[in-house]
């Protein structure tokens, strides 16, 4: 049996009829660049997430890097304010930071793979303007207690829900707070077919500067594509990946059943076999990735590979001992908990087509190896 750490082929086959009619539509109206396309989907992603606003970008990445430049834009960020971040994150969401001369300040996370909220207490100073908290593998953030802290201290909040799309707190979805944003790389619980990523707030004067600096600095009141009253960039998302987003849309809900449907699986066949993963009380967790943690990682990701099983480690290097990050000074120890995850998590198979079967092949395999070990 071969299983992939994830199916998207699989995804698309059950879809596979309303995407190309979708694609049809854009091809036959030949508007690529914006449109109605666009707009209705910001208008249908916004409502889902219970926001006013959604301002789609060509990237997650490029939602982030918007984000700060708007903020930057309306002088609520200035230059070498510090921003906090996980360390336990992808590089996409420390990037944008670097790139608006901001100050990054990494935090070390919790036994949930989160910020930890002492640690981020720690770390505030009177140089620190913004917390972007990360709602890793699917879970979100104790966004409770970090708006409380960032409300005392005048902070802004910039949600990192590019794993976490449709994810709740309190029956409240991502973001929880008042802008976050979101990835629709393919393997996101709301992918695209290629990348493309959206911010969504309900701060009309953000947005409507974010949407202006997506568009090379043209005002959206313009009547004149050459009129331009600020900078800005292309980071437009294209029409095509707009309809089948809208598609998609549609199916999360069903998706993300399914996927915790899985996961109780996994949990119910693992317990007592390896760590599973925790839920913070008050979360629904969407399990973009399943992610287990053992001291055997790497044997047993090997043998599971021997046996046609895919997994991943997300992620095998902290931030902070990447070369990439070194002129920041950090060293290894800082981050300790982080580096624990680091060298024990392994991510399982996980999509919603993933099949019962499937997932006894997995545990069986992982319940054979520490049987043999």
């Amino acid at each position: 049996m071969k299983i992939p750490i994830v199916d998207l082929k699989a995804q698309h086959e059950s879809i596979r009829e309303e995407i190309d009619n979708a694609i049809k539509k854009v091809i036959d109206n030949s508007s690529f660049i914006g449109g109605e396309q666009v707009e209705s989907f910001e208008k249908e992603f916004a409502s889902y997430c219970g926001k006013k606003y959604c301002i789609t970008t060509s990237s997650g990445t490029a939602a982030l890097h918007l984000s700060l430049l708007a903020h930057l834009s309306l002088n609520n960020l200035k230059q070498e304010d510090e921003i906090i971040i996980p360390v336990n994150t992808f590089t996409a969401t420390a990037e944008p930071t670097h790139f608006c001369n901001l100050k990054i300040k990494f935090a070390d996370v919790d036994d949930f793979y989160l910020i930890d909220i002492e640690k981020l207490k720690q770390l505030i100073s009177e140089k620190t303007r913004m917390i972007i908290p990360v709602h890793l593998y699917g879970q979100t953030a104790d966004m409770e207690e970090i708006s409380r802290i960032a409300n005392e201290k005048n902070i802004l909040i910039i949600e990192d829900s590019a794993q976490a799309h449709g994810a709740k707190q309190n029956n409240i979805r991502t973001p929880i707070t008042e802008t976050g944003c979101f990835s629709f790389f393919p393997a996101k619980p709301l992918g695209a077919l290629g990348d493309g990523g959206a911010i969504v707030t309900d701060n009309e004067i953000f947005a409507e500067r974010a949407r202006q600096i997506r568009d090379h600095g043209r005002s959206n009141r313009t009547e004149s594509k050459y009129e331009h009253s600020i900078i800005g960039l292309n980071y437009r998302l294209d029409a095509i990946q707009a309809a089948i987003l809208r598609v998609k849309l549609k199916h999360l809900d069903k998706w993300i059943e399914l996927r915790r449907k899985n996961a109780v699986l996994y949990n119910n066949l693992l317990n007592g076999i390896v760590e599973t993963p925790k839920i913070r009380e008050g979360n629904e967790h969407v399990y973009y990735v399943y992610t287990i943690k053992t001291d055997k990682r790497d044997a047993l990701s090997e043998f599971l590979k021997e046996n046609g099983i895919s997994t991943q480690k997300y992620y095998p290097i902290p931030l902070h001992l990447q070369q990439a990050y070194g002129f920041i000074g950090y060293k290894k120890g800082d981050f300790p908990k982080a580096e624990e995850h680091a060298n024990k998590i392994l991510s399982l198979p996980m999509y919603p087509e993933l099949k019962q079967e499937q997932i006894t092949y997995v545990c069986d395999k992982i319940k054979e190896f520490f049987e043999n070990d």
